[in-house]
């Protein structure tokens, strides 16, 4: 079987799951497990999903993601980096993890937990105070989407050079 959660509804409250048709045919009305739920079917939840899938499906987006993602924690890594503020960051597409670390990229849980967590609260803290919300823990993924410009990219940036100039 296959689970989605909230991306299938544009991120409201919605999930979904799929499988083979030889497991499928169980679920009702072929089959006899019933599957019901509060929000199943939801037409706000299922108009927002088809909305994302059909932004998700314009030529180029993931190639515009990608690019907006490098740009930003290329930026952020410089802007901390003028500071004196040891800084390291992963991305993969639209996602991205900032650690507080002199001791070059994070690639493992162990070495996520050696990262200054509570210089991570400051520059969380700091940013929240210039107008920009992260993730509010130093192990979570950060998200940029479609949304984002090169505009929001800069002020971010600009945002984070000041807090790293307080931190």
């Amino acid at each position: 079987l296959t689970t989605l959660g909230k991306i299938v509804g544009g991120g409201m409250p919605v999930g979904a799951f799929g499988g083979r048709r030889e497991i499928m045919e169980h679920i009702a009305p072929l089959g006899p497990v019933y599957q019901a739920g509060t929000l199943s079917g939801n037409p706000v939840a299922m108009a927002a999903g088809l909305a994302t899938l059909e932004g998700l499906s314009v030529p180029g987006f993931h190639e515009r993601l990608a690019a907006t993602t490098e740009r930003l924690v290329q930026g952020l890594a410089g802007a901390a980096s003028r500071a004196g503020v040891p800084f390291s960051t992963n991305h993969v597409c639209g996602m991205f993890g900032l650690f507080f670390t002199g001791d070059g990229p994070v690639q493992s849980y162990a070495a996520a937990t050696r990262c200054d967590v509570e210089r991570f609260r400051k520059f969380f803290h700091g940013m929240l105070g210039e107008g920009v919300y992260l993730a509010p823990s130093a192990f979570e993924a950060g998200f940029v989407s479609g949304a984002h410009s090169d505009a929001d990219v800069d002020a971010t940036v600009a945002a984070a050079a000041r807090v790293f100039a307080r931190i």
